[in-house]
């Protein structure tokens, strides 16, 4: 059995706390808990690095997530092994990871910017994304959670997507956090 972080068990436990004894179907509740080591890509792989000297292989991440109609969705990052204080970004992707970090697909969007790159604020931003931004610790650890108003519906998102830099919020730079370094495959 994998070991879970203490912050991820307690959202866990948090969210079902706040879940009503008489919950209907409607706000079933949906869980996914994903924990990766990092390496070159290959086919099947849950965790890929493509930018080793910020996420070099054998660092790991675990992601977990639970939502429901009556909770939106809140979401943990959890990583080790990665470069100590470095500003990492990361965020939520349409598509699992692949052989590029293009492969995963642009941010998950509640509400989707009908113009590709989303950099409008309007759209591009952590209330309609989720964000999972994190600082490594001294040890090379770092740990980020999102809460969003919302649920995923019939459009799901398939990953986490590491990026180069905390992310931006201005106009026409909104949502964007430079390199994708690596990505871990979340069937959200």
């Amino acid at each position: 059995m994998r070991f879970l972080p203490a912050a991820l068990s307690a959202l866990a436990l948090t969210a079902f706390a706040a879940t009503p004894a008489d919950a209907t179907p409607a706000s079933t509740i949906h869980t996914v808990s994903v924990h990766g080591t990092f390496g070159a890509y290959r086919p099947g792989a849950t965790a890929s690095t493509y930018q080793p000297a910020l996420v070099p292989p054998g660092s790991s991440a675990h992601v977990f997530s639970i939502s429901s109609g009556t909770l939106g969705t809140s979401t943990a990052l959890a990583v080790s092994g990665l470069v100590p204080g470095h500003h990492y970004g990361a965020h939520v992707h349409t598509k699992p990871c692949g052989a590029t970090g293009d492969a995963a697909g642009p941010h998950y969007q509640f509400a989707q910017d009908p113009v590709t790159p989303s950099v409008d604020p309007a759209y591009a931003n952590p209330r309609n994304e989720i964000w999972l931004d994190f600082t490594a610790d001294a040890t090379g650890t770092g740990f980020a959670r999102s809460r969003v108003g919302w649920q995923f519906g019939e459009r799901r998102a398939g990953s986490v997507v590491i990026h180069e830099s905390h992310t931006h919020t201005d106009p026409g730079h909104a949502g964007t956090a430079g390199a994708r370094l690596a990505c871990v495959t979340a069937a959200f």
